[in-house]
């Protein structure tokens, strides 16, 4: 890892930084530029930026400082910047979704959560990689160029929103959205030692984000702390008349309780299933040690059974791949996107502007999704991988019956070496056995730290719950996060000495 120097507030929360412009100790205009400077030192080494708006952060940050001037800020985090994973539209900028295929697509109109960033006065830095069209679990599978773990530049950051966990990892953001499809931010928030939540389905509008899996993804905050993550779910959530799936019932408060929340009186199930075979050991004995760690902070700790959380995976798949093979149907070489340059017909102009543009990730998954809606085959494989889901939240809601939570890994590993999983997809996927269920279910979840391995790199744990949970999930979260500390230690910048002044 090259030694470098940080801003000290790039070490800053979100909350403390949203005091700290509120006590008009430090300006939007500041931290923006620290995160700037942050970016210019990291970036060439981690590659979590594809664009840096640098030109329109200051000016947004000049803005929100007139703003507290004058004593009308548009929310507690106005002058607080974060960065936006690269497949959520920002009108005039680029969309590419880490892909050839959009890699020149300028977008028209704001995400509805990009409306929302902007009316609280939040600077957008930039967009940040990812897996092609969310597709991965490394964020190696970019046509864009791989991402790296900031704590080891020789590991993935996870994904798909590899860039968002490793800009907020690398100081270089407090915070970024990232899209959360069968783990995409829970996983790498795990591997890089963040806070990443997966909002019910339905309490945060997907208007905007390029559609990979139309029933199961969902736009999420990844930050450092789960108290800055509640901040974000405050601005981003809501309902949205633009989303037909956004769910009024799902209008919360996430930031009323944060500071209140205790693990007395809390039940909290571990299913069996979770840990026996295919778990790392240091995962497995990090997770059991948070569990003691919430007994004894009151909470009660419990077995439970999900018996077909295994066949999770299997039923993910195929329904994620069947909606992706019909969601990316739209990008043919016609309309916009990549188009190629030599054809003799219409039909070898769609097949050679998808074949050219799209990389084998993706094209594994629409050949797979199309193969499961095929004639003959839809009730073989689609038919079956959505009875599935149905006895999955059935089994899921009968353990929510009798537990408040429920605690897993996130992952069966720490972060892997880049490329050792790149020849074997079925080893990548299954690293997605532990997020999925959340997805599938429609179920809010969070990722957290709960400690490191051996060889210095974090493990994170995984909280469930029932679909209005997630407000009480959140304060849960932060009361251990206040009791064990486990953020005093987690920045991989710590290791190199000193740091610049404001």
């Amino acid at each position: 890892m090259k030694e470098y120097k940080l801003p000290a507030l790039c070490r800053m929360t979100v909350t403390q930084l949203s005091a700290m412009l509120e006590a008009k100790e430090i300006t939007s205009v500041e931290i923006v530029a620290a995160c700037l400077q942050a970016i210019e030192l990291r970036n060439d080494e981690i590659h979590a930026f594809l664009e840096v708006f640098a030109e329109d952060a200051l000016a947004s940050a000049a803005a929100s400082d007139e703003r507290r001037k004058e004593g009308k800020p548009l929310s507690s985090l106005d002058g607080v910047p974060i960065a936006i994973k690269d497949n959520i539209v920002i009108r005039g900028k680029i969309c590419s979704c880490a892909s050839k295929m959009l890699e020149s697509f300028t977008s028209p109109y704001d995400a509805t959560v990009i409306t929302k960033i902007k009316a609280a006065g939040m600077p957008i830095l930039g967009r940040v990689n990812m897996d092609e069209f969310a597709m991965g679990s490394t964020t190696e599978r970019s046509a864009f160029g791989a991402t790296k773990n900031p704590w080891n530049t020789a590991h993935v950051p996870g994904g798909s929103s590899g860039g968002s966990a490793a800009a907020v990892a690398a100081g270089m953001t407090p915070a970024a959205l990232g899209t959360d499809t069968g783990g995409s931010i829970r996983q790498p928030a795990s591997f890089c030692g963040v806070v990443g939540v997966k909002p019910a389905y339905g309490a945060v509008s997907r208007y905007g984000a390029v559609a990979f899996a139309s029933s199961l993804d969902q736009i999420g905050p990844i930050a450092k702390t789960v108290e800055d993550s509640a901040l974000i779910m405050q601005i981003i959530a809501g309902h949205d008349i633009h989303d037909a799936t956004s769910d009024q019932a799902l209008a919360q408060d996430y930031t009323a309780n944060i500071d209140q929340g205790s693990m007395k009186g809390i039940t909290i199930g571990m299913p069996k299933e979770c840990f026996g075979e295919g778990l790392s050991p240091e995962v497995d004995a990090a997770i059991k040690a948070a569990a003691n760690h919430m007994q004894t902070m009151g909470a009660v700790i419990k077995e439970v059974s999900i018996p077909d959380f295994p066949y999770a995976l299997s039923a993910y798949y195929v329904i994620s791949s069947a909606e992706a093979s019909s969601n990316l149907a739209r990008f043919d070489g016609i309309r916009y996107g990549y188009r190629a340059q030599a054809y003799e017909d219409l039909d070898e102009l769609y097949r050679k502007s998808r074949q050219e543009a799209f990389g084998m990730e993706v094209k594994r998954r629409i050949l797979l999704g199309t193969f499961a809606l095929s004639s003959g085959y839809q009730d073989q494989f689609y038919l079956k991988a959505q009875q599935v889901r149905e006895l999955l939240r059935y089994e899921i809601g009968e353990v929510l019956e009798e537990c408040d939570f429920i605690l897993t890994p996130v992952t069966p590993t720490t972060a892997y070496k880049l490329g050792e999983k790149s020849s074997d997809p079925m080893e990548m996927y299954l690293g997605d056995i532990y997020s999925v269920p959340a997805n599938i279910a429609g179920l809010p979840a969070i990722s957290m730290p709960c400690g490191m391995s051996a060889d210095g790199l974090p493990i994170g744990m995984s909280l469930m719950g029932a679909k209005d949970a997630l407000p009480r999930m959140l304060a849960i979260g932060a009361a251990y996060e206040r009791a064990q500390n486990v953020n005093e230690n987690l920045h991989p910048y710590d290791s190199v000495e000193g740091s610049d002044a404001k």
